[in-house]
């Protein structure tokens, strides 16, 4: 990042939002988006200011959605939960958490639903909490061009160059309000709102930012807290080291945790019994979709497929058998389903949102140089990187303005802190949650070992992890940490069946 920027500062200080009561929040009937997947949910707005630094100003409205405590005699009080991005649905979020699957598990133990109003808020730019948009659903086209190709450099600065500028001409009134530590005042307007003197929070992978930045700014404010998937809040230029990092973390997720997943399974998915037999066959395969693109899917929408799939092993076994289905039998059409690019509205939106926050949050180079060099230097050793440098982050080179200092997070003041980190979580990897352990003195972290899933609390059922939830729910309930750091045993990799 060649921007000059200055020492990270704490931010200055502003007005504190005002305590309001309890009734300043009406919960009713949900938007159609939320209310059939989520039935369970009822909803409000919270009305915060556009600009902080003029909070009689222009106001915008919040989504925040709630699921009731089962039990109101047991209750403790609101959690809050926000799980990433930037520009997930943390209204949506409140609905995954607490809806049963078919089975009846919910992802959080029902202690904690039974004592706990789970409510969830889209922060500002995000979903239906005033949207932005900065492009047609189209606007990068599909296929995209080859991300490593070095004759298609000119033409991706100029598409991610373009979509800036649309951002800006787009958005002119809120752009420049949509930083983390905005969000952060937002949801203290929503602590605010429900009446709670001290917010209970679970924050998920940049959810974990947030949460870090609020404690920050509001630390007599902390109530319980959980931080899982846990992003590096230390560097300067935070987003343009998240890229870096990812770069080699999701290499390593691919070639130590995948390839030797799927050669074990060799007589289910024919790719080879051997790390070098199945790379051979990604090779090949992505080597033919870069030569020749079939239909909407090039190469830049496969790595994003696998990319995708480093995530969670949940999906290990759809994406393997879609690469199986290719590779034996030449059938792409699975393949090319799984990996087609989003062209929906709300999938240009949530790419705006992500730009818009990750932009305005910290400083950026302005030379393309530095992402060339960068890029092409993790290149030798990753196959992701130079997808990563143009999705997360080349949009950022030519932005509208430089992002601001980044909020030095020291933890002073804060109670303890409950953090779970997965010791091979590509998108947060651990040295970058061990340093966020390190600027949250009150913090325990319970590392989830032989696992790279990203987050480890309250995960859906084929991913959960007993023991983390354990630890997790106690400290919801009771409020006790573990004495010291600790590890959990990793939780099973799925056991995908031969077929007929």
């Amino acid at each position: 990042m060649a921007v000059a920027s200055s020492l990270a500062l704490i931010a200055p200080a502003v007005p504190a939002v005002a305590e309001v009561s309890s009734s300043a929040l009406s919960f009713g009937s949900c938007p159609s988006d939320i209310a059939e997947p989520y039935p369970a949910l009822t909803c409000a707005t919270v009305k915060v200011p556009l600009d902080y630094s003029r909070p009689n100003g222009a106001k915008i409205s919040l989504l925040v959605t709630k699921h009731a405590a089962n039990k109101p005699a047991q209750r403790i009080g609101s959690l809050v939960v926000n799980p990433g991005g930037p520009g997930v649905s943390g209204a949506a979020y409140a609905g995954s958490l607490s809806r049963p699957d078919p089975t009846g598990f919910t992802q959080l133990d029902p202690a904690v639903l039974d004592a706990y109003d789970i409510i969830g808020f889209d922060p500002r730019g995000v979903f239906l909490s005033a949207p932005v948009s900065c492009a047609a659903p189209d606007h990068f086209g599909a296929p995209q061009p080859d991300p490593d190709a070095k004759a298609s450099r000119n033409q991706l600065w100029k598409l991610w160059s373009s979509y800036a500028k649309d951002c800006q001409a787009n958005n002119k009134a809120i752009l420049p309000h949509l930083g983390t530590v905005d969000v952060a005042r937002d949801m203290d307007a929503v602590r605010a709102a429900l009446g709670e003197r001290k917010l209970n929070y679970l924050g998920l992978s940049y959810g974990t930012y947030l949460g870090a930045v609020y404690g920050q700014l509001f630390p007599q404010r902390v109530g319980r807290m959980i931080l899982d998937g846990n992003m590096d809040p230390t560097p300067k230029d935070v987003w343009y080291q998240v890229w870096v990092d990812q770069a080699a973390a999701f290499q390593k997720r691919f070639d130590d945790d995948y390839l030797p997943w799927v050669a074990r399974y060799d007589n289910v998915f024919h790719l080879g019994s051997t790390v070098a037999a199945v790379r051979a066959a990604w090779n090949k395969t992505l080597t033919d979709f870069r030569t020749q693109p079939h239909g909407d899917v090039g190469g830049s929408e496969l790595i994003g497929a696998a990319y995708g799939a480093m995530f969670s092993e949940a999906g290990w076994i759809g994406f393997t058998g879609a690469v199986s289905a290719y590779a034996n039998d030449g059938d792409d059409s699975i393949l090319t389903d799984i990996a087609a690019p989003d062209a929906s509205a709300d999938g240009e939106q949530a790419n705006a949102i992500f730009s818009s926050v990750i932009c305005a949050d910290s400083h950026w180079p302005r030379g393309r140089a530095t992402y060339e060099r960068d890029a092409a230097e993790l290149a030798r050793t990753s196959q992701f990187a130079w997808f990563i440098m143009w999705t997360s982050g080349s949009v950022c080179q030519s932005w509208a303005f430089d992002g601001a200092d980044r909020l030095k997070i020291t933890g002073q003041g804060l109670p303890g802190v409950l953090m779970f980190n997965s010791i091979d979580d590509p998108g947060t990897p651990y040295a970058g949650a061990l340093r966020m352990h390190q600027a949250l003195p009150s913090s325990i972290l319970v590392t989830e070992l032989d696992s790279g899933k990203h987050g480890v609390f309250a995960n859906r059922l084929a991913a959960v992890n007993p023991a983390a939830n354990a630890i997790g729910t106690k400290y919801l309930l009771t409020g006790e940490l573990p004495a010291t750091d600790t590890t959990v045993p990793g939780h099973p990799l799925p056991v995908p069946t031969e077929g007929p």
